[in-house]
C-alpha cells in the first residue's frame, strides 16, 4: 500500500470522526475461559484459541502461553503495524525490518516469596531494525510519530484506568 492509498482508505473514517466523536469511541473486548483441569486459560485470539499458563519460572510446563509473552507480542504487533502505517504515510521506503520487545520480570513478586519484590515488568524494551535509504530526520520522526500512536506503547507508558470485578456464574 502506498501513503495515496492509506489515506483514501483512512479519510471517510477521519472525516466521520470529525463530525462525530463518539463514533470513533470503540470497546474492544477479549475473552477466556478457564481451563476445568489445568492452571490455564483459553483465550479467544481471533481464529484461534490460545492456552495460556504458567510461566516456567512459576511452575509452568512451557507448553501453554505466558500472558508476559503474550503483552511483548502485542506490543510487537501494535508496534509494527503502527510503524509501517507511519513510514507508509511519510513515503519512507522500507525494504525489509524486524521489531522486538523484552521485559523484565522479578517472579519472587509473582510467587510471593519476597513482599518488596514488585509484580510486573520493571522495564520494557522496545526495537526496531529496519533496512531503508531515509535519512536519519526522516527516521526520527518515523520513531516519534509510532511511539506516539501506538495503541499499546501509549497503553503501557500511560498505564490506563484499571478495574476488576467478580461475579457468580
Amino acid at each position: 500500500m502506498d501513503a495515496q492509498s492509506l489515506r483514501a482508505l483512512q479519510a471517510p473514517l477521519k472525516n466521520a470522526y470529525r463530525e462525530n466523536a463518539d463514533a470513533a469511541l470503540v470497546t474492544l473486548k477479549a475473552r477466556g475461559a478457564l481451563d476445568e483441569a489445568n492452571i490455564a486459560c483459553k483465550v479467544e485470539a481471533g481464529r484461534a484459541l490460545a492456552v495460556a499458563g504458567l510461566h516456567p519460572a512459576t511452575g509452568g510446563t512451557g507448553l501453554e502461553l505466558c500472558s508476559g509473552d503474550m503483552l511483548l507480542e502485542a506490543l510487537v504487533a501494535c508496534a509494527g503495524v503502527t510503524l509501517k502505517a507511519v513510514a507508509t504515510a511519510l513515503e519512507i521506503p522500507l525494504r525489509s525490518g524486524t521489531v522486538e520487545a523484552e521485559g523484565d520480570l522479578d517472579f519472587r513478586g509473582t510467587l510471593g516469596v519476597d513482599k518488596e519484590a514488585p509484580v510486573g515488568f520493571q522495564a520494557i524494551r522496545l526495537s526496531f531494525t529496519i533496512d531503508t535509504d531515509a535519512p536519519q530526520d526522516k527516521l526520527d520522526q518515523l520513531m516519534k510519530l509510532t511511539e506516539r500512536y501506538c495503541v499499546v506503547y501509549q497503553t503501557l507508558a500511560k498505564g490506563p484506568a484499571l478495574e476488576t470485578r467478580l461475579q457468580r456464574a
